[in-house]
């Protein structure tokens, strides 16, 4: 393990009474832990220092603008801090956490555990070649999304969970997709820093920025555009249309491909790369 990441407890800042902020009664459900009258006016915070060292020792960002994960280095001194992190996130208590506070915390933990589950398994060469079950839907079709691999408040959770019954229908935000990490090349880049209240809002701006003006993201050739899977596979959360979706991409689309998207008004063809974002792949 690298000196300067010590396998410390996630410190907690409590910017209000720390009596009810960890300690409260189970949930029955996953919507039920951001369920509080009291997270629009809370001003309790979580610091995520931790998280953030990982991710700046571990993460690099490669030419291509991909940022990719040293599994391996992670796996042999840092693995063993970022269970101990995520231990600290489940003993969280979400619903006393504001709004912004709330999405951070979900995001960090569903990206958290994505990892863990990888360095647990590695080497693989995708996350879906990662089985742990939890349908019959998942036993065929791979990958860990579906398994409770989590749990929070008394509630079982799988990143499933995490992602469509928390962070999409409750937050209603499509920037979620660019936050949340599928350790796959075709995914929107893990950052380097961990998710906040304070800075949710720009990193959120970034990573859409990043991604629709990536090649993986988005790309006009010959009149012709090609988006990524993402915007297939969830389209209700960019308008359920092809209009939406190009509304959207044109929101955060730089000058050069702006005018391209000027010119098409339909997307032609989808892709998506299941490979892992491994530095060692781009080493091979």
């Amino acid at each position: 393990m690298p000196n300067h990441i010590k396998p410390a407890a996630l410190l907690i800042t409590v910017l209000v009474a720390l009596g009810g902020f960890v300690a409260a009664a189970a949930a029955q459900s996953p919507v039920d832990l951001v369920r509080s009258a009291a997270a629009a006016g809370s001003s309790a915070s979580l610091d995520h220092s931790r998280w953030t060292e990982l991710l700046k020792t571990y993460v690099k960002p490669a030419p291509d603008g991909i940022n990719l994960v040293d599994y391996a280095s992670f796996k042999r001194s840092g693995h063993e801090a970022l269970k101990s992190y995520i231990v600290q996130l489940q003993e969280v208590t979400p619903a006393k956490l504001s709004r912004p506070e709330q999405f951070a915390y979900f995001v960090n933990l569903y990206n958290a555990k994505t990892i863990d589950i990888v360095l647990d398994k590695y080497p693989v060469k995708s996350i879906k070649n990662i089985s742990l079950g939890g349908s019959l839907f998942a036993t065929f079709t791979g990958g860990p999304w579906k398994a409770k691999v989590l749990r929070v408040q008394g509630v079982d959770l799988s990143l499933d969970d995490i992602e469509h019954v928390i962070l999409r229908p409750v937050f209603k935000d499509p920037r979620v997709h660019y936050a949340v990490n599928c350790a796959s090349i075709g995914c929107p880049n893990l950052a380097t820093e961990a998710y906040t209240g304070a800075n949710l809002e720009p990193m959120l701006d970034a990573g859409a920025r990043a991604y629709v003006n990536h090649p993986r993201g988005v790309t006009v050739t010959g009149g012709k555009l090609q988006v990524s899977s993402i915007y297939h596979w969830f389209k209700t959360d960019f308008g359920n249309t092809d209009e939406g979706v190009l509304a959207h991409l044109r929101q955060y689309a730089q000058p050069a491909l702006a005018k391209r998207l000027q010119r098409v008004n339909a997307i032609d063809s989808h892709d998506y790369d299941w490979k892992l974002n491994d530095t060692r792949a781009e080493q091979s």
